[in-house]
């Protein structure tokens, strides 16, 4: 394997490459890194694919830009593009997870010509918010009763995540302001990483929050206690290597690219509106985690799925696998995987 830093239009992201052909680009949600791929790199290589695993921005060993809004969504399309384009790539396989699903899904839509397929663990196209993550609207039936604030797609997503921060502590609301948030992860960065993997895993409680108030609370209050490394899917060096790359210099940036990703909500469901009606129409695989905790936050996903996904090719359910299917269960997705870009 090999590493390069691409300029994607002023600012470098960090790209670990294996094996020659096809190329297949993975991104990463938050928390992960490049390292999120280790189990996928050398089965792609060996199966006769490109595999190439970013640090998105804000991340690992790209850079990390204060401004939030470099991290919206029209800019993280300008530097994937970019990644293609740095590959000579005309089009390219994409595979996304949470955070890196939402960027997959948007490029499939506003650049459906670049992506030769899509291959996804979260689905299109609901979100925490009661909005599609592309920003669409829904079209309520003529005569709909006013919704709570929490609920109406009326109001940007930080006034309905405040609202549903009255009631409880919602790591949405509290990720949106610069400082507490940046403090409190950076200050505990291996605690916090090892608490939200396990959360986010197959036998995690993510759910947690619902019984912490937000008032005094930070998110390491939300999130449980976790068992003591390894666990059946992550050995204790593994996870020094999420420890290592979320590292920096600057502790304000340890944790900076999936914070400001938070905080680009408002920006995105503006921006969204010109993309509200369209489908995802490339040939795409959504694979999940049976046991994936964050799928509470998708109500009727399957039905949503079929109806706004046309080029949906098959839906793959993993047993024993929670948000980081890629990890808990590599070998069952790498079969998936690889047999559906080999069929394209």
């Amino acid at each position: 394997m090999r590493e390069e830093r691409i300029d994607v239009g002023g600012v470098a992201i960090n790209a670990v490459i294996a094996g020659q052909g096809p190329l297949v680009l993975m991104i990463h949600g938050f928390p992960g890194l490049s390292w999120s791929w280790r189990h996928q790199m050398a089965p792609l290589a060996e199966a006769g694919f490109m595999a190439v695993a970013i640090d998105s921005l804000g991340y690992g060993k790209s850079d990390r830009p204060a401004d939030p809004a470099l991290y919206d969504s029209d800019h993280m399309q300008a530097y994937l593009l970019a990644i293609l384009d740095h590959f000579g790539a005309e089009t390219a396989f994409i595979i996304g997870q949470d955070f890196g699903a939402q960027y997959a899904w948007n490029l499939a839509v506003r650049a459906p010509e670049r992506v030769r397929a899509l291959v996804t663990t979260i689905p299109y196209d609901y979100d925490l918010a009661g909005r599609a993550m592309l920003g669409s609207q829904p079209t309520l039936p003529p005569g709909t009763p006013p919704q709570p604030v929490m609920a109406s797609t009326d109001h940007p997503p930080s006034t309905r995540f405040a609202a549903m921060a009255a009631e409880h502590f919602l790591h949405f609301h509290y990720f949106q302001q610069v400082g507490p948030a940046d403090r409190e992860l950076a200050e505990k960065l291996p605690e916090f990483l090892k608490r939200d993997f396990y959360a986010l895993s197959a036998e995690g409680n993510l759910w947690n929050w619902l019984d912490v108030p937000s008032e005094g609370s930070g998110y390491l209050d939300a999130l449980p206690p976790t068992p003591d490394l390894p666990w059946r899917w992550l050995s204790e060096a593994e996870f020094a290597g999420f420890v290592d790359g979320y590292m920096h210099p600057d502790v304000t940036k340890r944790v900076i690219g999936g914070l400001n990703s938070y905080r680009t909500a408002d920006a995105n469901w503006e921006s969204g509106r010109a993309w509200a009606d369209h489908d995802v129409t490339v040939p795409t695989l959504f694979v999940y985690g049976a046991k994936d905790p964050s799928f509470g936050f998708f109500p009727e996903w399957r039905e949503r799925m079929e109806k706004r996904v046309p080029g949906l090719e098959g839906i793959v359910e993993v047993a024993d696998a929670g948000h980081f299917i890629q990890q808990e269960q590599p070998d069952a997705f790498n079969r998936v995987l690889i047999d559906f870009l080999q069929s394209r």
